[in-house]
């Protein structure tokens, strides 16, 4: 980006438009830390609230004027005179103070809202712009529904509120009816015939009923307009306003086509959507452009292959760039060997199969098979799972494998479990009933095996994350005075209590056990 392009000044309304959103109701103190992060961000303009509206939005408006100086304070109102006098008082003590008086351009609002004439508008946004040049630093002008009125009369009522003294006119879709063409074509039209070639800044302010929101507004950088009006995540009314993290970064990598840039810091995007999300209580989708959890996110082995190789591969803009960590392989079902391989690297394991606790390919080989039974049940494997099933590869014998199992259980009926035992004559199938599923299970195992060593201890608990994780299962087993103990994991908890006791099989069958001598008292 070069010093030459077009600076298009960010204005933020999350406090604002955002505020708007149903069911979100911010205090005074949640207010002034999210203005906070927004001069952090560098944004030109806070629209801080709607001073009129309550004693607490005046008093909002007013401690972050005072506070804030490195950004433009915004304060809405209506063309009523009390309105104007208001945001005025409130913006009182701000660095640089802005007043955006708004009003309604399309019929449909003049005749069933505002219920005035179109002479009337037009008379009372005269005076609201005249009234507020002389308390603020700047007026901006908008009339609400822009993109369903008659042009006409939006080149009547802006001119108007230009020549009483509005520098910046914003031009809102505000219920996100045009399409990408349409709305550019406004933007250009208002530029030829109205501002034409005056220093009047064009503002775009767009909601995302139909989805386009970001898309109408860069169409309108494209067409004249030097400031986006949008808020922090897309939250707001209705289906909410421009996402201006996704217009930041869109200018940012595509500054030449646009032949324009901002002076945001895009290393605070990322904190900023946290902050807003966390006290608006409006969640953000894991998929959502730029700053959802899955943006810089890849499970598909096809994309995991190509960002190992080359991060610009699928990765068009770094996570770093908007201050997250770096982008990340998430271990799903859709994993290959490459990037499995990579998470165990990452993760501090030697593959090179020659240091003394070094993986080889074989065992590589066994631990990702399992690895891929887990993710199609668990979904996204942590790095806590692949320590785990990992952990559980470190057997010296495998004379027995649990192949299969069936579980027969409910409040009616007598647990039985089936299960199909590997063992060094083939497979072996044997079927048990138990006080429970886990002692069914483990009968199962034990009649298949031929063993019926006694179980001393058991003990299960959660050794990962998420809703699905992973289950371990320890027992202790006594067959012949020897003691060995078992680990199982997975999922399903009758499956670990079936794995961990096939472990304690393999265990006494290689003789790997302690042996507790029976002392008698003295």
């Amino acid at each position: 980006m070069t010093d030459s392009q077009r600076h298009i000044h960010i204005f933020d309304t999350t406090l604002r438009d955002g505020e708007q959103s149903p069911g979100v109701a911010l205090n005074p103190v949640q207010k002034l830390e999210i203005a906070r992060a927004l001069a952090r961000l560098n944004v030109d303009i806070i629209e801080a609230g709607f001073p009129i509206t309550s004693d607490g939005d005046f008093d909002c408006v007013r401690s972050i004027a005072r506070e804030i100086d490195t950004a433009t304070i915004a304060a809405l109102a209506r063309t009523a005179p009390a309105d104007v006098e208001c945001a005025g008082r409130a913006l009182e003590g701000a660095g640089r103070r802005r007043i955006h008086i708004f009003t309604s351009a399309s019929a449909v609002h003049l005749q069933h809202m505002l219920k005035k004439s179109p002479e009337q508008v037009v008379e009372m946004s005269i005076r609201a712009v005249e009234l507020a040049r002389g308390l603020a630093d700047e007026v901006e002008f908008s009339a609400q529904d822009c993109m369903r009125a008659d042009f006409d009369f939006v080149r009547q009522l802006y001119g108007a509120a230009i020549d009483a003294g509005a520098t910046i006119i914003n031009i809102p879709d505000t219920v996100g009816y045009g399409t990408p063409r349409q709305y550019g074509a406004l933007i250009a039209r208002v530029n030829q015939e109205i501002v034409a070639g005056r220093e009047i800044v064009i503002s775009t302010h767009c909601h995302d009923d139909l989805g386009m929101a970001t898309a109408n507004s860069l169409a309108a950088v494209e067409n004249g307009a030097t400031q986006v009006e949008g808020t922090i995540n897309g939250i707001g009314e209705r289906a909410g306003n421009t996402a201006l993290e996704e217009v930041i970064m869109a200018i940012y990598t595509h500054g030449d086509y646009y032949d324009a840039r901002t002076r945001i810091n895009t290393r605070e995007l990322y904190r900023t959507s946290r902050l807003v999300s966390k006290l608006t209580g409006m969640v953000v989708p894991p998929n959502k452009a730029v700053i959802g959890d899955h943006a810089f996110a890849h499970e598909s082995g096809i994309h995991q292959d190509g960002v190992i190789k080359h991060r610009e591969t699928y990765e068009i803009i770094s996570a770093e760039l908007v201050g997250r960590e770096a982008g990340v392989l998430v271990l799903g079902k859709h994993s290959g060997r490459a990037a499995f391989r990579k998470a165990l690297t990452d993760l501090g394991y030697d593959l090179s199969g020659t240091a003394d606790a070094g993986l080889n390919d074989a065992a590589v080989d066994g631990i990702f098979t399992r690895f891929k039974e887990l993710a199609d049940r668990k979904g996204q494997i942590y790095p806590d799972d692949l320590h785990a099933l990992i952990d559980s590869q470190f057997e010296l014998t495998q004379t027995y494998t649990l192949e299969a199992m069936q579980v027969l259980s409910g409040t009616a009926l007598v647990p039985t479990v089936t299960v199909k035992i590997g063992t060094p004559a083939g497979i072996v199938e044997a079927a048990a009933t138990g006080d429970g599923a886990v002692a069914a299970a483990m009968n199962a195992v034990s009649q298949a095996v031929g063993k019926t060593p006694e179980l001393t201890n058991y003990r299960v608990q959660s050794v990962t994350r998420g809703s699905e994780a992973l289950g371990e299962v320890n027992v202790w087993a006594r067959l012949d005075g020897v003691t060995v103990m078992g680990t199982g994991l997975a999922t399903d908890v009758v499956e670990a209590s079936a794995r961990a006791w096939v472990q304690a099989m393999n265990l006494l069958e290689s003789g790997q056990g302690r042996r507790q001598e029976r002392v008698a008292g003295v």
